[in-house]
């Protein structure tokens, strides 16, 4: 994953982030790039009834990142022989401050643990989810108390060719940017490379079933197949895209394995991960840009709705962030 070259690690507990931890130095370590681990403080707020008010609020602001950096720096430590690493504490609301230091630093990459720590009843809590919406670069989430190495990793991708020019266009490239990453990382995690596109056949239930459109059998199987045809023309495409991108030889290693399910995304990527087992989901999180606030699409809310593996999520060229540097 030689992309990354500024990566942001975001800390909010040892035990739970020792996994994201471990990945953003090994990733910097192997890229040659720098790498900033990150907590962020809530500001303190004045109460009532605290004795000395607002001359107390800031010693007692100061003494909290004092302890907070203090906290980074014995993390880091074991690390520092093999990788110069910077730490920061930011204070503020922990999606904003974080996606700030992206803004003001030209990050390429955060890296963080989930912040719900129970990932069978729900995968991602409000922030991680406020997070994969508005950052501007890609956003790995790292499962905690996952293995050192990834066996399986699965790249979702869109192929279908229906859009509007605009949208086919930036959905082209996320897909391009999916197989790169996605290719990339089971080269250095040695680890299985799968890819997943799911189609339709628009019309199919109401040629089958409904009482106006009925067509022979026959004829509703051929227009099917037509369909699936289509889009696996439309994969294979990608794939010799990716092919020229990755390297033969890579490609040869790699030998990714295809799978090209007929029916909606947001209920066959899951079920694929699942069955499979990845451990990792590459996939993209918009499908537009240039409209601040149209943050991430409905099948790909759905989707990470659903997964229990560690995702990376990426944006497309042109994403616009709604925050600002400015509170």
């Amino acid at each position: 994953m030689k992309r990354f070259k500024n990566i942001l690690c975001v800390m909010e507990s040892e035990d739970a982030c020792q996994s994201a931890l471990e990945r953003a130095i090994a990733l910097a370590e192997n890229n040659q790039a720098s790498v900033t681990v990150a907590t962020v403080t809530e500001r303190l707020k004045l109460s009532g009834g605290m004795p000395g008010g607002e001359s107390v609020l800031p010693d007692l602001q100061a003494r909290v990142t004092a302890a907070q950096a203090q906290w980074l720096e014995t993390l880091v430590e074991p690390y520092r022989e093999r990788i110069e690493v910077n730490t920061r504490v930011l204070t503020g609301t922990p999606v904003l401050e974080s996606i700030r230091d992206v803004l003001r630093n030209g990050r390429d990459l955060v890296i963080k643990c989930p912040e719900s720590p129970d990932w069978l009843d729900r995968f991602l809590a409000g922030d991680d989810m406020h997070l994969l919406r508005k950052c501007p670069c890609p956003v790995w989430l790292v499962k905690p108390e996952t293995s050192a190495s990834y066996q399986r990793i699965l790249a979702a991708v869109d192929v279908d060719d229906s859009y509007p020019p605009e949208e086919l266009k930036t959905r082209q490239a996320l897909n391009t940017m999916v197989m790169e990453l996605a290719g990339s990382m089971a080269v250095s995690e040695f680890a299985e490379w799968h890819i997943v596109h799911a189609w339709q056949a628009i019309g199919e239930s109401a040629m089958r079933d409904g009482a106006f459109m009925h067509r022979p059998e026959e004829e509703v199987n051929a227009y099917v197949e037509q369909v699936r045809a289509h889009h696996a023309r439309r994969l294979d495409e990608l794939m010799q895209d990716a092919g020229a991108k990755l390297g033969s030889d890579a490609m040869d290693y790699l030998k990714p394995q295809l799978h090209l399910l007929k029916g909606l995304a947001r209920k066959e990527i899951p079920a694929l991960a699942k069955r499979l087992q990845v451990d990792c989901i590459v996939m993209g999180t918009v499908a537009r840009t240039g409209i601040s606030g149209f943050i991430m699409g409905n099948t790909a809310e759905t989707i990470l709705e659903q997964i229990d593996c560690s995702v990376l999520a990426i944006k497309p060229p042109g994403f616009e962030t709604p925050v600002t540097l400015e509170d």
